[in-house]
């Protein structure tokens, strides 16, 4: 059985609509093209229309805003942008909802930026396990549509309510399910990609196996939009657990939170959710959410989730293995298990009055103590405070850096660089990753050539080049060849790593 949800609904667009020719009296040849394929309220160009799309969630931006942002409806505006890009050899950069964490969707100064918000239909297809859907649908309007048929999208990001499935393929978004169900790439079948030129490009297979040909879908996923412009996937579905139970164990130490991953992993058990949380993060939710995790479990905790039918079975398994190796475990009742759970995803808040890094690395399991050792070292080495949480279950760590803004301070001091730095160099050295869900982007690219060397940037490189030859897609991304600065910083003190 097949049927269609009707489209989310687009954010609206910020910014007034404008009628062709309110920022310039002759209109330039690019503008032309656009104009002949899109209604005149889908290209923008005043600058209050502009600004919202100039940047993602790092605030990093060029001195020089784009030519115009631009938002197809149809696949078919999107190969004509496309096309008015190349022939104009204009930049062009692909954006979801902005929510990115690495600066990736940074608008290419009088370039073109293609909103993808209004491409965001949805399609469930409950017979095959599948939706079809446009980029610019909500990650959570895309498993809220499966869980009508019993069915679920398994990724799940932190920012799933309003992240897009375009942007999340981008990056190859992971979140809290992934040590059970994987990241993004998992779940894609099949992609329909634009290309440089204006080319529809199908890729993947909508049965559940095929293995013709290169894998196209892979490459393009976490690929930044320096290869293609997404303009629909389809998904892979899986039935929605008929069980959900979560425990909490209270790990006072590091030793004891490396103990308890451990035992969970060892145990037999596959876990949705391992998640590890320590002090200063438990203070932050504390404060910004009012709760009192610390004075329930003082050093740190660690949440574990199990689904589907044996959940009882499995999180009763846990616990006692847990309590065995000393820890105190406690299983949750449903409605205390959601409660922690969104808190470990929404319960954290900014402070305006601190220099802020929030950091993406991914180690092997083995590696996870040594690493959040070492990054506890780094704070005091630089006089930086830590937070620290963690997708404990598949190593990918979610450290935060920040210092006290000082009187008449405009940037950040220096050691927040090099502690960042040091950060991310630690978890390389233990066989890590600079990013595990987040991509690299503009913000982590200074990283690029430590963990890939020479020869695959270069190898990279090349395969861009086949797809976008005038090298028009995303000109300033992860693969730019050109020098990187300093870490750059968000105005508002959030630091980029």
């Amino acid at each position: 059985m097949s049927t269609t949800t009707p489209p989310a609904a687009a954010p609206e667009a910020p910014g007034t609509p404008e009628a062709p020719g309110a920022q310039e009296t002759t209109p330039s040849p690019l503008l032309t093209a656009l104009r002949t394929h899109l209604a005149p309220a889908d290209v923008l160009t005043a600058p209050d229309a502009v600004e919202p799309y100039r940047s993602d969630v790092t605030g990093l931006r060029d001195t020089r805003p784009p030519a115009v942002v631009v938002v197809p409806r149809t696949v078919e505006q999107v190969q004509e942008v496309a096309r008015a890009a190349s022939a104009h050899g204009v930049p062009l950069v692909v954006r979801g909802a902005g929510t990115g964490l690495a600066g990736g969707a940074a608008a290419p100064a009088d370039g073109i930026v293609l909103s993808t918000e209004g491409l965001a239909g949805i399609r469930i297809d409950a017979d095959d396990h599948v939706a079809v859907v446009g980029p610019g649908a909500i990650t959570d309007h895309v498993d809220l549509a499966a869980r009508e048929h019993g069915l679920m999208y398994a990724p799940d990001p932190a920012s799933s309510q309003i992240s897009t499935i375009g942007g999340n393929i981008a990056t190859n978004a992971g979140g809290l399910r992934c040590v059970k169900y994987g990241v993004t790439r998992e779940s894609v079948l099949a992609l329909d990609v634009v290309l440089a030129d204006g080319t529809l490009l199908r890729t993947g297979h909508r049965s559940v196996k095929g293995v013709v040909g290169y894998d196209l879908v892979s490459l393009i996923v976490g690929s930044e939009g320096t290869l293609g412009i997404v303009v629909g996937a389809t998904l892979r579905l899986l039935p929605a657990p008929t069980a959900v139970r979560t425990l909490v164990a209270s790990v006072p130490t590091l030793p004891d939170a490396g103990r308890a991953v451990g035992v969970v992993t060892g145990s037999g058990v596959r876990p949705s959710t391992v998640e590890l949380l320590n002090a200063a993060t438990l203070e932050n939710i504390d404060a910004h959410s009012g709760t009192d995790l610390v004075a329930r479990h003082g050093g740190g905790l660690v949440l574990v989730r199990t689904d589907g039918p044996g959940a009882d079975a499995e999180i009763a398994l846990l616990a006692d293995a847990l309590s065995a190796a000393g820890l105190d475990a406690q299983v949750l009742d449903d409605a205390e298990g959601e409660r922690y759970y969104e808190l470990r995803r929404t319960g954290r808040g900014h402070r305006a009055d601190l220099w802020s890094v929030g950091e993406d690395v991914a180690v092997p399991r083995s590696a996870l103590v040594p690493v959040l050792e070492a990054i506890e070292e780094i704070g005091r080495r630089f006089d930086v405070d830590v937070t620290a949480v963690a997708h404990a279950g598949d190593g990918n760590l979610h450290p935060g850096l920040s210092v006290p803004k000082q009187p008449g301070e405009t940037a950040p001091p220096a050691r927040l660089h090099e502690a960042a730095d040091a950060l991310v160099r630690a978890a390389l050295a233990h066989g890590g990753t600079l990013s595990g869900e987040h991509g690299v982007g503009i913000a982590k690219r200074h990283w690029l050539a430590d963990e890939l060397g020479a020869e695959q940037i270069a190898l990279q490189r090349a395969i861009k080049a086949v797809l976008d030859p005038a090298g028009i897609l995303a000109p300033g991304g992860f693969l730019a060849d050109v020098p990187v600065d300093d870490v750059p910083f968000a105005a508002d003190g959030t630091a980029v790593p």
